[in-house]
């Protein structure tokens, strides 16, 4: 394996992230304002949008794009089908089908790091990548729901009584359409999706006007959101009491595997090594902010702790630091 590869971890972002985590774990009172960090996350969110409609604008429309969104789409169906039955045997149905939606769907900030470390490494790839990331968020919950169901019909026959109608009270009236509805208009999925359109109809030329704004400062203030990042894995992880060894194994685990599952379809396919590392880094990330929130309302009987935990504590650090590197090394080996 290529170590300069690894060098990534002297990267500045990566580096104020480790420096976010150590502030938390010596309890200093170091402290990112709620409101500057939900600026960071929509600047970073409108920047890689303008950016991404750009250079669909000056690609255009070609199959290689509609090839890898259908990739995209298979892998967000396809992971939460055999996830489900593996963590059934360890979990009840509601946490199997929480955890396996989260996995299923993706991690925006994960996907705007390997955008970064490809630029650093000088690897194109195409704008659409940024389609591919809003489309990947609800097809695994409208699963994980259907399975939620399932299970709740399940323990109903076998005389859950009370328990059960509760639970279906709760759920009943959230329905595919609320799910959709949650899902593409969430704010960050709006102003990524608005974003793209904006940089597809100014193209290269009106790019220009605001280039120096969503170009030149990204690094820096990609920087700053990673300290921010840090300080809230660190916080997470001590929560993370409750999860065994086997969660512990899936969050490190699964991404790996999905991420070679995206490489094996994207090569077979003939997708250019950028884009194949993208949706590679899609399939391996965990959401953890849209899909919790909607997962929290649509499957009440699952712990938080659980599938929250395990994307934003462990899945997403090992991502961000070692696993886009390791990715990209698959991507030239699979």
């Amino acid at each position: 394996m290529d170590t300069k590869l690894f060098a990534t971890l002297l990267d500045p972002a990566i580096l104020f992230f480790f420096l976010g985590i150590f502030a938390v774990l010596v309890r200093s009172n170091l402290e990112i304002p709620p409101p500057v960090a939900k600026f960071l996350s929509l600047y970073l969110l409108m920047a890689i949008g303008i950016k991404g409609g750009v250079a669909l604008s000056v690609s255009g429309i070609q199959t290689e794009m509609l090839i890898g969104l259908t990739i995209a789409l298979v892998m967000a169906f396809l992971v939460p089908l055999y996830t489900y039955p593996l963590l059934r045997r360890k979990l009840d149905g509601f946490n199997a089908a929480a955890i396996a939606a989260t996995y299923g769907s993706v991690s925006a900030v994960t996907f705007i790091a390997a955008g970064q470390f490809l630029d650093n490494h000088g690897v194109p790839y195409g704008g659409y990548m940024a389609v591919a990331l809003v489309i990947m968020e609800a097809p695994a919950v409208i699963m994980a729901v259907a399975l939620a169901a399932m299970t709740r019909v399940n323990l109903s026959r076998q005389g859950a009584g009370a328990t059960v109608a509760k639970a279906e009270k709760q759920t009943g009236s959230f329905s595919i359409k609320g799910i959709l509805h949650e899902s593409f208009t969430d704010g960050a999925i709006v102003l990524l999706l608005g974003s793209l359109l904006i940089g597809f109809v100014v193209g290269a030329d009106g790019y220009k006007v605001i280039k120096p704004f969503t170009g030149d400062l990204f690094k820096g203030l990609l920087a700053f959101f990673l300290l921010e990042m840090g300080m809230l894995v660190a916080r997470r992880m001590r929560e993370m009491n409750n999860v065994g060894p086997f969660l512990i194994g899936f969050a490190f685990i699964i991404p790996v595997l999905n991420a070679a599952l995206a490489i094996t379809l994207a090569h077979f396919a003939g997708l250019s090594d950028g884009d194949t590392l993208m949706l590679a880094v899609l399939a391996a990330s965990a959401s953890y902010i849209v899909v919790p929130a909607v997962v929290r309302v649509a499957i009440p009987e699952a712990n938080p702790g659980l599938y929250f935990g395990m994307a934003l504590a462990l899945t997403f650090p090992f991502n961000v630091v070692l696993g886009i590197p390791l990715y990209y090394q698959m991507v030239y080996f699979l």
